[in-house]
């Protein structure tokens, strides 16, 4: 039989976190149903100086990638 791996306790808040005055869901009204939350690694978020910028780039990389793709695959008959 198996040991149980202990799990390891889950970090405290520190006391210099003071979350007294905050506002619960203060900016979720900026994100509509449909959005979605990326977080880019700040070497890649240096290249995009906006999200305009991002989006256009993905955008044109949908592009390339639809392009690329085969239009239909072809099955052989069995035979």
């Amino acid at each position: 039989m198996r040991k149980a791996r202990s799990r390891p306790k889950p970090e405290e808040m520190l006391p210099e976190y003071d979350f007294s005055a905050g506002v619960r869901g203060k900016y979720a009204g900026r994100f509509g149903k449909d959005a979605m939350m990326v977080v880019l690694d700040p070497d890649v978020a240096e290249v995009f100086p906006d999200p305009k910028s991002v989006n256009k780039a993905l955008r044109a990389l949908g592009h390339i990638i639809r392009d690329r793709a085969p239009r239909s695959v072809r099955r052989r008959s069995a035979g």
